[in-house]
């Protein structure tokens, strides 16, 4: 196995290739930009699939302070030599990321805005010493970059910026926002949305509308937000979204790219868990894999080349997209993700103009952002042709879960959402009935629950195992799973050594619902066979029950014998 230096974290395109890290070539995406006519031109993708990586490396090219002809040299771009002479280092860049900007309150994050316009205006602090930059704005960028201006300062800073950066440079200006949406997102998140909306609309807005130092602008993010009108009035505005052919293989890798990676790492054999894990996802008719899963996977094996795949895409804030969507009451959603879980597709309309604020207020929201940030992906190209013999997507999607990666992101939400909801319930006659085995009483209440949560393993044996030790979570009594008792292994074990009682329950799941009765007296017979009441006894127990627990789709049963005492 030969190791390769992975660019593993580095977003910023100058390290990266002074750095000698291998670098999968994605320069054409310059050329595919520059071929369309445009003022704002929004890209829209999932996290993590090279967006920054993608804006520093425009940044670089562009950039009239730089001298990049060697950052380039022999990739995909420098053989457009027209192209280059035109457009390489030769107008003037603004760029700013707006990815960090986060707080659990406005206040917080208006100061990271401040900082964040600060840090920009020192960047360009050689403003101050031009002999075309007007007083007045001088003025104004000192206000920025001591972070000492109002509101109206920050809503104007970046038109202000750009019409300094003309006034010195003499050329048109060439603007690149990052995760333009971002502050949206925790706004939405923590409860400051509509102060958020009122800043971003004019700080943005104001820089590409009607902007006469503007030469045209790049900008990405997850989602297009269009109900507030940020992109309202600007001039040959575009976007392109996850469904658009446009720069379709730009961002993620292909498996042709995977394949070469793996092969210049010596690890061509986990092709196959790489196209389980980390493939699936569609953006215009080609599939990808999310590149900061396969850096990520490949920089483990270089490790242990016996590395199991992990997930790396996991996020706690952006998770919450699909907790909150779970929290909708709703039987026909709830069944739409049972569905997915299984493997299975559903049909529906997405809705690409949305916001995060209004997220919950239809179903097609719900469906279309998980679909907009890489959960859901298409499964199949539906298209509708067009009288001039073009095809365009229909709004309606097969939609399924792209890899087995994001399928545990679902699953483990699934599992958090249910243990949460079962904690939050007054679960003290039902606990009662346990311990008095009231096991037809327990069948029908059980039975409800299942139909009231979402199966995320398809009803496999597991699943139920699960599910069953999650009834007694953050009760006080002590769960175990698959524990040593007498000559096996029992399912499950729940003890509540304060009042010397136990539960010893075997879990079954069959094909068939007539199954059900014969599988519980299975259990049973399991139970008592292995003696796994045997260590209770010895141990000093006065009550020990024994339930054999059998499970078919959403049906419960249970039956009940008392090991100890006898009865």
């Amino acid at each position: 196995m030969e190791k390769i230096n992975l660019p593993c974290g580095i977003d910023n395109f100058e390290k990266l290739r002074t750095s000698g890290c291998y670098y999968i070539d994605k320069t054409g995406f310059i050329c595919e930009l520059l071929n369309e006519t445009f003022s704002v031109n929004l890209i829209t993708r999932p996290r993590r699939f090279g967006k920054t990586l993608a804006m520093s490396m425009l940044a670089e090219f562009f950039d009239i302070r730089k001298d990049s002809r060697s950052l380039f040299e022999g990739l995909e771009i420098s053989r457009e030599g027209e192209l280059c002479e035109k457009w390489m280092n030769q107008q003037p860049v603004l760029f700013l990321t707006l990815k960090d900007i986060d707080g659990a309150g406005f206040s917080d994050a208006y100061d990271m805005i401040q900082f964040t316009i600060a840090s920009l205006c020192e960047e360009h602090r050689y403003l101050l010493d031009s002999e075309r930059v007007s007083d007045t704005d001088k003025k104004r960028f000192l206000r920025l970059i001591e972070q000492a201006g109002g509101k109206n300062d920050v809503k104007t800073a970046l038109f202000v910026l750009t019409r300094m950066m003309k006034a010195h440079y003499g050329k048109d200006v060439i603007l690149l926002v990052d995760e333009y949406d971002v502050p949206l997102a925790k706004s939405s998140d923590h409860g400051y949305y509509e102060e958020m909306l009122d800043i971003i609309k004019s700080f943005l807005g104001m820089a590409w509308k009607s902007n006469p130092a503007l030469q045209f602008a790049v900008v990405t993010g997850c989602l297009r937000i269009a109900k507030e009108s940020i992109f309202t009035g600007a001039n040959n505005f575009i976007t392109n979204s996850v469904s658009d052919e446009h720069y379709e293989k730009c961002f993620g890798f292909t498996e042709e790219e995977v394949g070469t990676l793996l092969e210049a790492s010596g690890l061509s054999g986990h092709l196959p868990e790489m196209r389980r894990w980390y493939d699936g996802y569609r953006f215009g008719s080609a599939e990808v894999y999310c590149p900061w899963d396969v850096v990520n996977h490949v920089r483990a094996l270089q490790k242990n080349e016996n590395a199991r795949p992990g997930n790396y895409w996991r996020d706690t804030s952006h998770n919450n997209i699909i907790r909150r969507f779970i929290d909708v009451k709703s039987n026909a959603v709830n069944g739409k993700f049972e569905t997915l879980l299984a493997g299975g597709t559903i049909r529906e309309q997405i809705v690409e103009d949305l916001n995060y604020d209004n997220a919950n207020s239809s179903e097609d929201y719900l469906w279309s952002i998980l679909y907009l940030t890489g959960y859901l992906t298409r499964a199949e190209a539906e298209k509708e042709e067009l009288p001039d013999g073009r095809e365009r997507f229909e709004p309606y999607m097969e939609l399924q879960i792209p890899n087995e990666e994001v399928k545990t992101i679902f699953a483990d939400t699934v599992k958090e959402w249910f243990t949460d909801t079962v904690e939050k319930t007054d679960r003290s006659a039902f606990f009662r009935e346990w311990w008095n085995g009231e096991a037809d009483r327990l069948t029908n209440e059980i039975t409800d629950i299942l139909f009231d949560t979402i199966s995320y393993f398809d009803y496999r044996e597991d699943y139920y195992h699960a599910f069953m030790a999650g009834l007694f979570s953050g009760a006080g009594y002590e769960v175990q799973s698959n524990s040593e008792q007498g000559r096996g292994r029992a399912d499950l074990l729940i003890t509540d050594r304060r009042n010397k009682r136990a539960l010893i329950i075997e879990v079954k799941r069959v094909s068939k619902e007539e199954l059900m009765e014969q599988a519980c007296r299975d259990a049973l017979a399991q139970i008592a066979e292995q003696e796994y009441a045997r260590s209770f006894r010895r141990e000093g127990y006065e009550t020990i029950l024994c339930y054999g627990a059998s499970f078919w789709k959403k049906s419960c049963l249970l039956k009940v014998e008392r090991c100890y005492p006898q009865p």
